[in-house]
C-alpha cells in the first residue's frame, strides 16, 4: 500500500493540471506524498484518444512529481451518483488513505464536473462506513478510511475562495504539466480534429490571468483558490498565519 498525504480526484485527465497543479507541485516540494485519481479516460473529448490521454497524464504526473496517478475507468459523460460508480472511488480512498482530498468544483461549465462532485462527496463519506465492503488489488478486505479534510478546487466557473494557495514558485510547473496534454491545449494547428475552446493557444492567456487574479486575492503573484467543504476550519494554533505575510 502506498499511503498518500494528499489525493486529488478529477473527472477527466487534465482537470487537476488546469485547476490545482501549482498547489500539487508545491506540496510535492514540501515533501508530501501526492497522488491523482482520474475518474474517466476523457474518451468523449473532441480531441485525442483515451490511449493518448493516458500517456499525456503520465507525462504530466512526472512533471508535477506525483507519487501515484491512477485512472478509474468510469464512463465519460456518465458520472451518475450510483453505488457502481462509488465503489472504485471508495476502493481508491481505502488503498491510499489520504489525509486530504482535493475534488472537483461544486458546479461548473462542464456538467461532468458538478456530477463528479456529488459522486465524490458521497463516496468519500461512504469510504468510512465499515459495512460497505471493498477489496483491494490483493483481493483482501479493505479497512474503512475517511479523509480528514476535503477541498474543492476552482475550475472554469469562478467562486469566492475560502483560501488561496500561493503558486508563485510553481506556476511554470503547472503550465508545463498542462502542455503535456498536447492533444488538448496550445494547439497551433488543429489538423483534422476540431478546434475547441481550450485548444486555442490564447486559452493559456486566460489561465495565467486567472492565476494572477486569484493570487492577487491572497496577496501573492499567482494563486489557486479552494473551498473548504465542511466549515468552519478546525485549528488549534495560528502557525499558518504566523508563517505568511501576504501583500494585500
Amino acid at each position: 500500500m502506498k499511503k498518500l498525504d494528499v489525493l486529488a480526484f478529477a473527472a477527466h485527465p487534465d482537470d487537476t493540471e488546469l485547476s490545482c497543479a501549482g498547489t500539487l507541485a508545491a506540496l510535492v516540494r514540501q515533501g508530501l506524498k501526492v497522488g491523482v485519481a482520474d475518474l474517466t479516460r476523457g474518451e468523449m473529448g473532441s480531441r485525442g484518444t483515451p490511449k493518448l490521454r493516458l500517456k499525456e497524464a503520465k507525462k504530466a504526473a512526472e512533471i508535477i512529481g506525483l507519487t501515484e496517478r491512477v485512472n478509474l475507468g468510469l464512463p465519460d459523460t456518465q458520472l451518475s451518483n450510483t453505488r457502481e460508480n462509488q465503489l472504485p472511488i471508495i476502493q481508491t480512498i481505502r488503498e491510499y488513505r489520504p489525509h486530504i482530498c482535493l475534488i472537483t468544483a461544486p458546479e461548473d461549465r462542464h456538467p461532468d464536473h458538478g456530477h463528479a462532485t456529488k459522486l465524490l462527496t458521497d463516496a468519500i463519506f461512504y469510504s468510512g462506513l465499515i459495512k460497505i465492503e471493498t477489496r483491494g488489488k490483493d483481493r483482501k478486505l479493505q479497512e474503512p478510511h475517511r479523509p480528514s479534510h476535503v477541498l474543492h478546487y476552482m475550475q472554469d466557473t469562478p467562486f469566492n475562495p475560502d483560501f488561496v494557495f500561493d503558486i508563485s514558485d510553481t506556476i511554470e510547473i503547472k503550465e508545463e504539466a498542462i502542455k503535456a496534454f498536447s492533444s488538448q491545449f496550445n494547439v497551433a494547428d488543429p489538423g483534422d480534429e476540431p478546434e475547441t475552446y481550450i485548444s486555442d493557444p490564447s486559452f493559456f492567456d486566460a489561465l495565467r490571468a486567472r492565476a494572477k487574479q486569484v493570487g492577487h486575492l491572497g496577496g501573492y503573484d499567482f494563486g489557486e483558490g479552494f473551498l473548504y467543504q465542511k466549515k468552519p476550519f478546525p485549528i488549534d494554533d495560528l502557525a499558518f498565519l504566523m508563517k505568511t505575510a501576504p501583500k494585500r
